[in-house]
């Protein structure tokens, strides 16, 4: 695991010495990525500079590493999975390598296949390539957006990087542009979904998309990939065996590594069946966990029943919200724009405790969306006597609209009589338009949240409702908010996450399982969970997903209810919101009078990162950021 920064210029460059000190400066932004090695290359048009975190071939790997008498040079942060067997098939063909590295069989790829190499790869990945004879630039992201990649067009410099605050520290304050859009979008998703940042200059390649940049000419963005579901109505224990085969087969080929790998353990079935299979192959596998104090927020006792179970170490650690408020800024600073997640922090912690004993960590994030793991998705069923209603609909919205806050039957009529595209953004549905307009000073009615969703809505028009959701979930909230939080978390501890389920083959499996087999008898995930029995223990076979849950209501209401009222009154936000809508939130909050929780704790993220990113004079290193407090 790595990162990458650099950037291409439209005119040929000269001496190469302050090139290279410009991209070494892009650098010093991510050496959390990679504290293991550094590497840079200057050509007339292009300078690439490489942070490492060495985890295969440690003698070998460093970058950037050139192909094909040096007319070829790349760049490479993530891992190639099937690499081993990709080599093979190269060598056969007469491709020669003088490393054992995923890097050089990538490269290798792309002489070999051009742009089509990245729909032969297994992995999670963002590179770029440099073509010294054609002066092209090649950059790509993998199938789901694992791993990130940034780029920005700023006069005659086109830059790309593994991490925003790379570009954002090369542009003068005049260069960068708030972008109040995406704003409004941050309000109502907690988070800036892609290909937005809250810099207009700065955008985000989505997952399954390569660009092409030549010197003098436009981007060329082009998708190679687009997870789509497409069922397939085959007998339920011919899905059980394809999941189970597919998901031994995943874990097998993410434990490729030379370094100690680890897994993160909570009490649920997704980390739990990742780790009673990464045992069978490593049975002196280490597993971490973290929790709180609070009853009813911590799985640590059922994570530590499932690791004596299978035979496997446990280490854990319990969060206090002193600990919670004191790390914030450093987690905010690290997320790159911010992210709302209160699960994200508990996520920091755990990448900490990880990296005290591992180098690398497998984790089940994706399961839920490949399988139907929320309990949301129960909701189309809950709602479809609302199908027969259809043209009294609009009158019994009136109704519930009219009627007393906290009145029974009054959510469920109001999400019964609201068309699906209307009621389901997400995971998370932190503002609506309404409540925006309150807060927001420059609103713009132009730009409501369907903005983001409704090309997603079109592209699944013939899905069935719990299939769209889960469609939605998997291109918004997937990648916007648990793949993002799983990259910056852990990266800002120099540890690399690996995720089983997002593999090309296990989504290949995923996705041609029906909605009658996903969301089944009362549960969610029903075929993963029959593939799971015999795999891992009974007590987490079929427990309610709890998620990671945080005590963010009980402790906006006690321990951090002057840190919250301090970040408001001294964030220089006053230009974009009317901030006594906040204040009044939290005092509502604290008296009981409603769970304004998640509300407050998307506007605390975004003032820190206000404060970090806007406010302060230069980009903050990472030890200033975490003095802020």
């Amino acid at each position: 695991m790595c990162g990458i920064a650099g950037f291409v210029t439209d005119i040929e460059m000269g001496a190469g010495d302050q090139y290279k000190q410009q991209v070494m400066q892009m650098e010093k932004c991510y050496v959390h990525r990679g504290p293991d090695d550094n590497g840079e290359f200057i050509d007339t048009n292009v300078a690439m500079g490489f942070r490492r975190l060495s985890i295969i071939d440690l003698e070998g790997g460093h970058q950037p590493l050139s192909y094909d008498n040096q007319r070829y040079w790349i760049t490479f942060n993530g891992e190639i999975y099937n690499y081993i067997e990709l080599r093979e098939m190269l060598a056969k063909q007469g491709y020669e390598f003088q490393t054992d590295s995923d890097t050089e069989v990538l490269l290798a790829m792309y002489v070999r296949y051009g742009e089509e190499a990245v729909k032969h790869l297994r992995g999670m990945f963002d590179f770029v390539i440099w073509d010294t004879q054609e002066k092209v630039l090649f950059g790509a992201r993998d199938h789901f957006g694992i791993k990130p990649l940034y780029y920005a067009q700023v006069g005659d410099k086109f830059y790309y990087a593994s991490e925003n605050k790379a570009i954002y520290s090369q542009l003068q304050k005049d260069q960068r542009t708030f972008d109040k859009d995406a704003l409004q979008d941050y309000m109502t998703f907690q988070f800036v979904p892609e290909p937005e940042t809250l810099t207009k200059e700065i955008r985000m390649l989505q997952p399954g998309h390569y660009f092409i940049k030549r010197p003098g000419e436009d981007i060329q963005i082009k998708r190679y990939f687009y997870a789509q579901f497409k069922p397939v109505d085959r007998p339920e224990d011919e899905y059980v065996k394809k999941v189970r085969d597919v998901l031994i087969d995943s874990v097998k080929a993410h434990m490729r590594a030379d370094v100690p790998v680890g897994s993160f353990l909570s009490g649920g079935i997704d980390s739990s069946i990742v780790v009673a299979i990464a045992k069978d192959l490593n049975p002196n596998l280490e597993t971490i966990s973290v929790g709180f104090e609070r009853e009813g927020y911590s799985e640590l006792d059922v994570a530590q029943e499932t690791a004596d179970k299978l035979g496997v170490k446990n280490f854990s650690s319990v969060i206090t919200p002193e600990e919670f408020m004191k790390t914030f800024p450093h987690f905010v600073w690290s997320m790159d724009d911010p992210l709302a997640d209160p699960a994200a922090v508990p996520q920091y912690f755990l990448a900490k405790e990880a990296r005290k004993r591992v180098k690398v960590a497998l984790t089940g994030e994706g399961a839920d969306e490949l399988f139907g793991g929320y309990k949301i998705y129960h909701e189309p069923e809950s709602l479809k006597y609302f199908n027969y209603t259809k043209p009294i609909n609009g009158l019994l919205h009136k109704i519930a609209e009219i009627a007393p806050e906290g009145m029974k039957g009054k959510s469920f009529l109001m999400r019964g009589t609201t068309p699906l595209e209307k009621r389901y953004v997400g995971n998370a549905f932190i503002f609506d338009e309404e409540e925006k307009k309150q807060f927001i000073k420059d609103y713009n009615a132009d730009h409501s949240f369907d903005k983001i969703t409704a090309p997603l809505y079109r592209d699944s028009k013939d899905y069935d409702p719990i299939t769209r959701m889960q469609f939605i979930d998997m291109h918004q909230w997937l990648n916007g908010d648990l793949l993002r939080n799983a990259d910056r978390t852990t990266m800002a501890h120099s540890l690399e996450l690996r995720t089983p389920f997002l593999d090309v083959n296990v989504f290949k499996v995923a996705s041609e399982i029906p909605a009658k087999y996903r969301i089944a008898h009362g549960t969610t995930k029903y075929i993963l969970r029959q593939a799971a029995e015999g795999i891992v223990p009974a007590h987490v076979l079929h427990r309610p997903k709890l998620g990671f849950p945080v005590p963010i209501r009980f402790w906006l209401k006690n321990e951090m209810y002057d840190w919250a009222r301090q970040i408001i009154n001294d964030s220089q936000t006053d230009y974009l919101f009317n901030k006594q809508y906040f204040l009044q939130l939290l005092e509502d909050h604290r008296q009981g009078k409603r769970d304004n929780s998640r509300k407050l704790w998307t506007v605390l993220t975004f003032m820190m990162w206000h404060k970090l990113y806007v406010e302060a004079p230069h980009l903050m290193t990472s030890n200033e950021a975490t003095a802020t407090l």
